[in-house]
């Protein structure tokens, strides 16, 4: 049987005017500042009157460590969605946007796929409403401050060499990530050695992400560390006087976007930080938003449980004060096979002792998020190929566990497929049963911080770090930064620094290679192991493809 292509549902959707959509959560027209017929963002003095009002139930849609095989955490949030609104629950959703680095590499987009994806699936997955652009702007306006000032005299006398603000781009280019900038004489500035990251790693990204407002934007975005003088004091953002000009480029990019579900079920997407180099969740405005318009709010975080899950609890929740009332783990078959040793091209042979050796992973999982106090429950992304044995070796185990797993076929059915799992997250969040609380405190020294995580989450049995990167924490502390958070930036795929690591791995060691202050979005970067913060296009990528047919549409985007 030959399945429809993501692109090809969501080109047949039947989608509503975005005004229908936002009257669906009581949103006025006049608060909706449309983009064409299918989206708009959501006005600021409209967010503005909703702070009264009650929040409703929070969601958090996770999964395993990500396999080759596919593990559609995104698929299943949208499918949670529209199977709560299903059942009679007043649901929204809430997602990232989709960087066009990734789109046109290898990754893909972030819809969602097959009858569980947001639409308009194309625009979201490309220029949508210019919120990347917007960030790619202002974090490049910067850029050319700080060097312009040098040029003029550098009166704030900035240490060329310890500039620490890179440039940004939106796309997947290697070539860029080590540069040589200002050459050609005099008039074009003093040369020196930079580089560019992809804009989801920007901290701009990450600062608009947990704002709470344009006046808390402002704020951050000067709190930003650019550069050093030659006594390691740090010049800020608004020392070079960028933060108002940066602000007014991100005056529309604040507010959230308003899109649909392919069943015409409001979804809100909005921001896109790094998972690795950030915090991987969607924006704190966005969230908030639909916690005062709906009665349950899904959403999700990057990657694995040990990376997105951890940050969104340690760092969304504990910056914006925001709790989660139920956890969703999304796990498949096939990861689990992965995860028991089977290749990807053996994966179609039914292995029941893969399954079971691979679900180590999954437990892991499971008992770091229980370990947060909210309730957890496995949703099984359901594949074609699954059979009967395998499905139930995975409920059997995670029983084991102390929790259950409920298969999911959203993918293929939509919300009809997933009622069974819909019905079971609205009964634990109204439990009352979530006792949500961090990892750690906040007046937790930072390294301790690190340790906590590296023992807690990833079972590690030590981290190891120069004398240097010590002194370093040590220094922001006594600076007044030893309360913030600490964000994990540690590769995907392992709970080790180790991606080829599967499983769950015990005793191993985290090295730490460095430390990065982001003072504007209010975390340090704890960089473990090997993370690139500009990608690289795979040797066939996406974009040779992808083309406009002889209608006009686009072919070979998913």
């Amino acid at each position: 049987m030959a399945f429809k292509t993501d692109i090809e549902i969501a080109r047949a959707a039947n989608k509503q005017p975005i005004q229908e959509i936002g009257a669906r959560l009581g949103i006025p027209g006049e608060a909706l500042l449309p983009y064409g017929h299918d989206k708009a963002k959501v006005g600021q003095d409209f967010i503005e009157g909703l702070k009264d009002r009650p929040n409703g139930k929070l969601i958090l849609v996770t999964a395993i460590n990500p396999t080759p095989a596919g593990e559609g955490k995104t698929t299943t949030t949208v499918g949670l969605g529209d199977g709560l609104n299903r059942i009679g629950k007043k649901a929204a959703i809430c997602i990232r946007e989709a960087s066009l680095g990734p789109n046109f590499g290898m990754k893909g987009g972030a819809a969602g796929g097959g009858y569980a994806q947001v639409v308009p699936m194309e625009d979201m997955n490309l220029h949508f409403t210019g919120d990347f652009h917007a960030i790619t702007s202002a974090h490049n306006l910067l850029s050319a401050m700080i060097d312009n000032h040098i040029y003029w005299g550098n009166e704030l006398e900035i240490d060329e060499r310890r500039v620490a603000w890179r440039r940004v781009l939106d796309m997947n280019d290697r070539a860029l990530r080590d540069i040589v900038t200002s050459l050609g004489g005099v008039a074009n500035g003093f040369p020196r050695q930079t580089g560019f990251d992809i804009t989801v790693a920007s901290e701009v990204m990450a600062i608009l992400c947990l704002a709470s407002d344009l006046k808390d934007l402002e704020r951050r975005l000067g709190d930003m560390i650019v550069a050093y003088r030659r006594d390691r004091s740090p010049i800020y953002c608004r020392d070079i006087k960028a933060d108002g000009a940066m602000t007014v480029l991100l005056k529309d990019a604040m507010q959230p976007n308003l899109v649909q579900t392919l069943e015409n079920n409001p979804a809100f997407v909005h921001g896109g930080p790094f998972a690795n180099i950030a915090h991987g969740c969607n924006s704190v405005i966005a969230t908030k938003t639909a916690l005062k318009l709906a009665d349950y709010v899904v959403t999700e975080a990057g990657f694995g449980a040990d990376l997105g899950a951890e940050k969104f609890m340690n760092i969304k929740c504990r910056k914006a004060g925001l709790a989660p009332d139920a956890v969703v783990i999304v796990a498949t078959v096939r990861a689990m096979k992965m995860n028991g040793g089977v290749a990807k091209a053996d994966l179609g042979a039914e292995n029941v002792a893969a399954v079971e050796k691979g679900c180590a992973n999954l437990g892991r999982h499971i008992r770091n998020v229980k370990g947060f106090g909210v309730p957890v429950v496995v949703g099984i992304n359901h594949f074609a190929g699954d059979t009967e044995a395998e499905i139930a070796a995975v409920k059997a185990y995670v029983e084991a566990q102390g929790s259950e797993a409920i298969l999911c076929r959203h993918w293929a059915e939509g919300s009809a497929g997933i009622e069974e799992m819909a019905r079971r997250v609205a009964e634990l969040a109204d439990s009352g049963k979530a006792q949500f609380a961090p990892l750690y405190p906040d007046e937790m020294p930072l390294f301790e911080k690190i340790e906590r995580i590296a023992k807690s989450i990833y079972h590690a049995s030590e981290v190891i770090a120069d004398k240097k990167v010590r002194d370093q924490l040590k220094e922001w502390e006594e600076q007044g930064y030893g309360h913030l958070p600490v964000c994990m930036a540690k590769t995907q795929y392992s709970f080790s620094t180790d991606p080829n690591l599967r499983g769950a791995p015990e005793g191993h060691t985290l090295p730490v290679r460095e430390v990065r202050l982001s003072a504007g979005a209010g975390f340090v970067v704890v960089i473990c192991g090997e993370i690139m913060t500009m990608p690289g296009l795979p040797r066939v990528p996406a974009s040779e493809t992808i083309r406009l047919n002889e209608a006009g549409l686009i072919e070979g985007l998913f």
